[in-house]
């Protein structure tokens, strides 16, 4: 019987070094898959490197407030919103209105699988966008919506669209340690081009602070930055410096531009670290991400060889 302790020890810690790894594969996976979603959701055919579809999306003949046509229709933001509630959200009016539904409460009862049974045109052919992305992207996009998307109306005020108490001082901190790098102390360092008009960061924030909020989260499509998902940021942190973001500057950019972006996106940026510190944090983050399962196996080696030790001990 004392012989078999170390073999039944051993046994039952490899059990749990199986299960432990696989759980953080799962995890780091899901994370992974999160943040490409939602990327997909701001512009997939940028995320996937495709031309941009020639013609309206198939559906969006179904309405005729939104004026827009061409490549923007194709997007899931210009139908659901940067709020993701569609005709219960920011697009309940105006330009951007459609009628199109909230996705907040559309997928509320669908599963993953559901969803992309829908995005193959299952049960709408107008919504098919089989042709255009794989198995593995309509994935992404449903890990997103079942798992990424947050009720921002606790954090924006619906009317003013400003920020409703946050910390303009933490945000302020987070803006200077991981955005100034790259937008610059007063967010006029990079110009937006949106429909044909150029908007500094402070612009954005103001204009259309859901977009900030969800782009500072999970990046923009096409473009290297930090993402706030990657950083650790909580919901309140991104709220925080979207209140920071609507102290910057607006309007006529000054003259340290760097350059201007297409469409709804900034020009394109070069490495995800703006500093040092952020430097250290992504590359931290990174190879975390990377040897996480081997030092967790390893680490769980050791565990094994003192439970071994610890048993032949005992039996002696």
């Amino acid at each position: 019987m004392k012989r078999l302790l170390p073999v039944t020890i051993f046994t039952l810690v490899l059990m749990v070094i199986g299960t432990s790894i696989a759980l953080a594969s799962e995890i780091q996976d899901s994370g992974t898959d999160l943040v490409a979603g939602a990327q997909l959701y701001d512009k997939w055919y940028a995320v996937l490197g495709l031309p941009a579809p020639q013609g309206d999306m198939p559906i969006w003949s179904r309405q005729s407030t939104n004026t827009r046509s061409g490549t923007e229709t194709w997007r899931c933001s210009e139908c659901h919103g940067w709020d993701y509630k569609g005709v219960n959200g920011a697009y309940a009016s105006g330009s951007h209105y459609t009628g199109f539904p909230s996705l907040i409460l559309a997928t509320a009862d669908m599963t993953e699988e559901d969803i992309v049974a829908h995005l193959k045109g299952e049960n709408d052919s107008a919504h098919d966008f089989s042709s255009y992305l794989d198995e593995n992207a309509m994935g992404q996009v449903a890990t997103f919506l079942k798992e990424g998307l947050i009720d921002d109306s606790e954090y924006i005020d619906s009317i003013s669209l400003k920020v409703i108490n946050g910390d303009l001082e933490h945000g302020n901190e987070l803006y200077d340690s991981t955005c100034a790098e790259c937008h610059g102390e007063d967010g006029m360092k990079i110009i937006f081009r949106t429909e044909g008009v150029d908007e500094t960061l402070g612009d954005v924030a103001n204009r259309d602070p859901f977009r900030f909020l969800h782009r500072t989260r999970f990046g923009v499509a096409g473009t290297e930055m930090p993402l706030g998902y990657d950083l650790g940021w909580t919901p309140a942190d991104g709220r925080d410096v979207l209140m920071y973001a609507q102290t910057l500057a607006r309007g006529k950019a000054s003259e340290e531009i760097t350059g201007a972006g297409e469409g709804s996106g900034p020009s394109e940026l070069i490495g995800g670290a703006t500093n040092l510190w952020t430097g250290i944090l992504t590359g931290i983050g990174a190879f975390l991400a990377t040897f996480g399962s081997a030092l967790l196996f390893l680490t769980v080696l050791v565990l094994i060889g003192v439970l071994i030790v610890t048993a032949l001990r005992r039996r002696n």
